[in-house]
Parts: C-alpha cells; structure tokens; sequence
C-alpha cells in the first residue's frame, strides 16, 4: 500500500476545497475525494454569487469567524489576481423592532462594527432598487458584500493542486474506518487509502457517512431566481447592497446585477420540502417562481420582470441551523464538517483553517462549543 497521507479530506465543495488547499499550503501530503465532477452542481457549493456580511442576526459569537473569512478571501483573491470577494454592504430589512434586525444591530454592538439604522423612506433614497412600505427599517453594515462562489470554488482547487495536493473526482467514498495505528483507512470505488486523520465535509450526504447525522442534518430544496429589472441602474452594486428582507411571504434574499443577466433573488425556506440529496428534485416549477415573484412584488417592484433563469439546489439543515464542526466521537481522527444550513459558504475559506488545523492536531482559533455534535445527542 503506498505511503498515507497526512490526511484524506472527503468532499470537495467549499469546505472541503479551502480546507485540502490550506494544508497542501502548509506541507502537508493530502488526498482530496470528490463523488462527481469539480465544481458540481449537485450539492451547496455552486452558482455565480454568495452573501458575505457581518452584522450577524444568527449570533454575535459568529462575526470574529466571518471576520477572518473576510481577510482569507481577500487573500485568496490577491494570490488567484483576481477579485473573489465584493465590497458593496448588507442591508437587513424587516417591521421595525423585529427581533432578526434587532439581533444583527446587537451583533455589530458586540462586536465594534460600523453600522447605521435606516428608515423605509431613507432605504429607498439611498438604494432606489427598494420600495418598502412604512413601518419598515434596516441595519446597514458597509462591510458586507458578495463573494464570487464559483471562482472561489475553483480557485481553492487550483491552489491546492498547485501546492501539491492529490485530487480524485468521480470517485466515491464506500467506507472509512479507523486503523489499530490511530489513522483512518477510506475505500473508494477506486481503491484504499490510508491517512493519519479524515476531514469529512459532503455536505448533504453526511448522514450517510455519520449515521448519527441522518435524523439531524437534512438536505431541503431551494430555487433561485433571476428576473428582468426595468431600470438595471438601480440594481448595479454601487446602488444596491446584499439583502436580507422578512416578511409575511418569506425570509428573502437579495444581490446586485453582477456576473449574469438578472436580478437574483431566493427564499431562505422557499417551499420546506425535505429529501436525500441523491433523489432532489431539481427541477423548477410555476410555484416556485411565484413564491419568489411575492418577495419582488413586495419590496422590489423594479425588478419583477421577465424571469430569465432559475436553478434548484439544497441546503442542509440543522435543527438550530447553526453548523457542525467537531471530532467524531470515539474516532478523534476523523473531523465532521458542516452542514451549514443555508448560511455557511461565507465561512468557506476560515472553515478551510480551522479544519487544517483540527486534522493537524492544533487548536482552532475559535470557540467551536457551538457547533458540537453532542448538542444533538449524536
């Protein structure tokens, strides 16, 4: 058998892709495994654009990681010489004195952030894509933007194979199992592989690589929208931050024109249908672009034009939708990562350090209490 690696990281989606490069940066003779082609369109990882914000209504104990996140994708853009991610500030709108916009000042509070409170009628003559009805008001944190998903995606990929990492797409993992010498043995549908410690991050099918997992992080669907605006000035990015708008039809989701043709928009929950990730369905229907046209009618009148594309995808969700990253339990050598319940690809490139140093035997920079397993039972 060939000499194992210092570790085997299953997954190459975001996580997974951030953390292989991060390691073969750092010397280490790493495996990376991925089931389908790179760059996929199966799983999480995908698509032109992700939200990166800071003003964090899902906890302040999150902004420190998204801050670093921040600094690594800007690292990543400078050694790739391109721009990955997009400075253009978050908006998060909904009833005033709701408790989500309440949470996301609380967290720039906390945290020392540069925010300001914004009416409906000062949204609207800051950013004229939005026509909010009275009553409404925001947290605008200048900080946040969009990261360009797809080549960030890439990019990890390039720099790892750079740096010396070994890559196996279209090639699954059958099992893994620790070794009497504290590795982990991986059968693949191409062969065995042996490592001194395992990074697990497959993203909607890591219940069937964790039993524990299977009842606790399930794949749901999503479907993203592009739609025609009637006046594309008032999407461009200097005119229009990434949003987040609550309201009687959903939790939306919003993006500057930028990378295709369209104003992006999805619903945090959309239609609340629960599969496996291998039978999805991702095909698109009449009542998906009707959810999504609520959140344009509502908020974004300027943009309820023709729909020019959607796309299906999944997230996987937790029951507190906060992530996983911890130690098997009784295997420390294999490192469960994710999911990331429909907020986590911001986090991609920290996640990629954190998880380079837990298979490294160090210590992570970061409480990561909160996304034990345990709090499960698992």
């Amino acid at each position: 058998m060939p000499k194992p690696y210092d570790c085997i990281v299953v997954g190459l989606g975001i996580t997974g892709s951030a953390t292989l490069a991060t390691l073969a940066a750092r010397g280490q003779r790493v495996l990376g495994i991925e089931r389908f082609d790179l760059g996929h369109a199966m799983g999480s990882s995908h698509g032109i654009t992700r939200i990166i914000r800071l003003a964090y209504f899902e906890g302040a104990a999150y902004v420190p990681m998204v801050r670093r996140a921040a600094t690594l994708w800007q690292a990543l853009g400078t050694r790739l010489g391109e721009k990955v991610m997009h400075v253009t500030g978050s908006l998060d709108c909904a009833p005033a004195g709701a408790t989500a916009t309440a949470q996301s000042r609380q967290s720039c509070l906390l945290n020392d952030l540069p925010f300001e409170e914004l009416d409906a009628k000062a949204i609207h003559a800051r950013f004229p894509g939005f026509s909010l009805p009275e009553g409404y008001a925001g947290i605008f944190q200048p900080d946040g933007g969009f990261l360009a998903s797809d080549r960030a995606l890439a990019g990890y990929q390039m720099l790892a194979n750079a740096d010396g990492a070994e890559i196996r797409a279209r090639e699954g993992m059958l099992s893994y199992k620790t070794t009497a010498e504290g590795g982990v043995r991986v059968k693949t549908t191409n062969g065995t592989y042996e490592a001194a410690s395992l990074v697990l991050a497959t993203g909607g099918w890591i219940g069937e690589h964790v039993p524990a997992l299977k009842t606790i992080a399930l794949p749901e669907r999503r479907v993203l929208g592009w739609f025609q605006p009637d006046e594309p000035a008032r999407f461009a990015p200097e005119n229009f931050p990434v949003s987040i708008l609550w309201c009687d039809a959903g939790i939306f989701y919003q993006f500057p024109l930028w990378g295709a043709a369209g104003f992006k928009i999805g619903c945090h929950y959309h239609l609340r249908q629960q599969s496996d990730a291998e039978t999805l369905d991702r095909q698109v229907y009449p009542e998906d672009e009707a959810l999504l046209r609520e959140g344009l009618a509502f908020a974004f009148p300027h943009a309820n034009g023709a729909c020019l594309r959607m796309t299906a995808c999944h997230y996987t969700m937790t029951p507190d939708e906060h992530f996983i990253l911890d130690r098997l339990p009784g295997a420390e050598q294999v490192i469960v990562a994710s999911p990331c319940s429909g907020h986590g690809f911001k986090f991609g490139s920290v996640f990629g350090e954190v998880l380079a140093d837990m298979a490294m035997g160090r210590q992570p920079g970061f409480d990561l209490s909160m996304f034990a397993m345990g709090r499960f039972g698992a």
